[in-house]
């Protein structure tokens, strides 16, 4: 995790101007890396309420992955890190 002065020194006020937190910036982080930038809200909100090091191992699995949809696979992955997790 980025520490804020990191955050902070990145920070562009004309291109970030609706980034205020780091979840939210690593929401966008996702949907960049995925493609899928017109979802980005539903990466922040996953990315609030998810514990990051499922979020990781999901999102380390479809960068590998040579799909079309790396969204779809994101979001499989995540089901069934969080099904495994409750066993």
């Amino acid at each position: 995790m980025d520490q804020i002065a990191d955050i902070l020194k990145k920070f562009n006020p004309t291109q970030d101007k609706y980034i205020s937190r780091e979840f939210q910036n690593y929401g966008i982080y996702l949907s960049e890396e995925l493609n899928d930038y017109k979802h980005k809200a539903l990466y922040i909100k996953l990315a609030k309420t998810i514990h990051r090091s499922i979020l990781e191992k999901a999102l380390s699995y479809c960068k590998d992955a040579k799909v079309d949809r790396k969204g779809a696979l994101f979001m499989w992955k995540l089901k069934q890190l969080k099904d495994e997790k409750k066993k």
